[in-house]
């Protein structure tokens, strides 16, 4: 049997282990048949019914096996594909359900957006303590935007490779705070097939494909 890293192998052991036992029961069953058939008294012939149902039964226990077997194998290749749906993502930027991600090599990037239409929109990145590095204006417009950071504070000196969060200050014409809804993109260098679903790996770590929101070829 081949095993596909990330998929359970252990309904398809246990199909194979009921055919064998139902073939070995059936052969036995056969062959206790035969010889009651061969021994019975001529004048007082067994009465068959009950060794006809018992017929009928071991047919549909068999046909039961065979249809677990082919939803198993469609499982099976439905796993597959989806273990190899994510290779795709490799070399590629996935857009994630979090705020937080790892700015390396100058860059970090975020998607935010709002439901409203705000009036004012202010940006900050957080560091792993909290601390508001940057901050800088954002977009004051419905729909869905990108934010590319450098890596440099507000004094303009370059910030350690780590973790950093974006947080959103959106306000509409009454001062009133507007709602976002922000996520990280982030280079997918990788894949992790060691569980079931499979992770996308990125420098911040392994992500659930449930967090991926959408994948795009450039930022």
């Amino acid at each position: 049997m081949t095993t596909i890293p990330g998929i359970d192998n252990t309904a398809q052991t246990q199909s194979a282990g009921a055919r064998t036992t139902l073939s070995d029961n059936f052969d036995t069953f056969l062959v206790l048949l035969t010889a009651q058939l061969q021994n019975q008294d001529p004048l007082a012939p067994m009465d068959l019914t009950q060794f006809t149902q018992q017929l009928v039964q071991y047919s549909q226990v068999e046909q039961q096996i065979r249809t677990n077997e082919q939803l198993e194998s469609l499982v099976s290749q439905y796993n597959a594909m989806s273990a190899s749906l994510p290779l795709s993502y490799i070399g590629r930027f996935a857009v994630i359900d979090s705020n937080n991600t790892y700015m390396a090599n100058e860059q970090a990037a975020w998607t935010y957006s709002f439901e409203d239409t705000p009036s004012t929109v202010t940006i900050n990145v957080l560091d792993a303590k909290g601390k508001t590095v940057f901050s800088t204006q954002g977009v004051a417009a419905p729909g869905t935007h990108n934010f590319v950071w450098d890596g440099k504070n507000d004094s303009g000196e370059a910030m350690p490779d780590g973790i950093y969060r974006l947080s959103i200050v959106a306000r509409d014409p009454t001062n009133t705070a507007i709602a976002s809804d922000v996520n990280a993109i982030e280079l997918v260098s990788g894949v992790d097939l060691t569980g079931t679903p499979p992770k996308i790996v990125s420098r911040s770590g392994n992500h659930d494909l449930s967090t991926v929101l959408g994948v795009l070829d450039f930022l």
